[in-house]
This record gives structure tokens, C-alpha cells and sequence, in this order.
């Protein structure tokens, strides 16, 4: 009896022990925001235009009526880069995971946007390099900046999304959930997620 405590009791530490070390390797994934694509305001394209006098007469008619009609759709593709450090070096075992769920805030300028989540499930393999989670974009300018004049919206937008633009405007509120060797671990608290440097 006293030998099955004690086989009990091992497997019991050694699945505590388990569980804490996929938890450690869950909290080694981080992301940063690494680029931000194919901007398009009413099906215009603006990632190659610099300043409003880039805009033709017949974009800048189809952006006005836009306005006033109150419908000034913007998509984009963001790039999201997740790296998994968890390659088998430092001490740590090889462990790949999968996204199994990405669930998001946007924010522009401070300014809750839109949410959304992945489609699909994302493999991130533990090589130690990056993959990339492509997440589609799509809101109303018109409604989400109702204050702001047609000019302010365009710079806001050639400020991101035009040449030279940048994402450092752009975060995002994340609590994914990613698949282990164990099941499903989800995040407890949302995570954020910016430019430059990894969370």
C-alpha cells in the first residue's frame, strides 16, 4: 500500500512538474506588430502616396463622397510576429505550440476600434525564429473618427499606412490561447501588443 502512495505521489510531481514547466514555455511566446500592408480607403490605394497632393481629383471626389454619405471603409493586412523561443537550448525543452485562438482589440490613436480573432489555428514550431499571424483589417473611417474633417482623416491614415508610413500609432489587446503537449492553456490576463519590441 505504502509503495502505491508513493507511486501515486511521483506521478503526481512529476505531472506538477510537467504542467509548470508548459506553462513556463506558454509564457516565453511573445509578440510584436511587425509591419501593417495593402492600405485601402474606398478601394484606393495610399501606401505609395505622401502627402494629399497625391490624391487625384477623381480619388479625392470619391473620398469626399464618402465622407458625406457617412461610408469610408479602410482595409489592411496586419502583421502580427510571434516568436517561440522554446528550441531546445537554455535549459528549456523544444516545445512547439499552436495558436488554437487569437482573440483581439484594435486600437488606432488610443482608440478602441474593431476586435476579431484568427480564422484558423496557427502553428508557431519551437526553432527559435518567428511566424507571422496575418490579421485582416476592415472598419469605417467615417464612423469610427466621425469629428474629424476628410484632410485629418487622410493624414491620419498616410501617417500608418502611406510611404514612409508607420504602426507606431497601432496596438492591440490580446489573450490567445495556445494548444500544448498538455491541451489548451489560455492566457489570463490580455496581453499588449506594439511596434518595435516584444511584449
Amino acid at each position: 500500500m505504502q509503495k502505491l502512495i508513493k507511486l501515486i505521489l511521483l506521478v503526481l510531481l512529476l505531472s506538477s512538474c510537467s504542467v509548470f514547466r508548459t506553462l513556463e514555455n506558454v509564457s516565453r511566446l511573445k509578440y510584436k506588430i511587425h509591419s501593417a500592408v495593402n492600405y485601402k480607403v474606398v478601394g484606393i490605394s495610399i501606401e505609395n502616396k505622401k502627402s494629399l497632393k497625391d490624391f487625384s481629383s477623381i480619388e479625392m471626389l470619391k473620398l469626399s463622397s464618402g465622407i458625406l454619405k457617412g461610408n469610408l471603409p479602410l482595409t489592411f493586412s496586419l502583421n502580427i510576429e510571434a516568436k517561440n523561443p522554446n528550441d531546445g537550448t537554455g535549459g528549456y525543452p523544444k516545445t512547439d505550440l499552436t495558436l488554437e485562438s487569437f482573440p483581439y482589440k484594435f486600437f488606432l490613436n488610443e482608440n478602441e476600434i474593431i476586435d476579431g480573432n484568427i480564422e484558423n489555428p496557427l502553428s508557431v514550431p519551437g526553432i527559435g525564429e518567428s511566424t507571422i499571424i496575418t490579421l485582416n483589417i476592415e472598419f469605417d473611417l467615417a464612423k469610427s473618427f466621425k469629428e474629424k474633417s476628410l484632410d485629418d482623416i487622410l493624414l491620419l491614415l498616410l501617417n500608418i499606412g502611406g510611404a514612409g508610413g508607420s504602426t507606431s500609432n497601432i496596438k492591440l489587446l490580446a489573450r490567445p490561447v495556445v494548444g500544448t503537449p498538455l491541451g489548451k492553456i489560455n492566457y489570463p490576463n490580455e496581453i499588449t501588443i506594439v511596434d518595435k519590441t516584444f511584449n
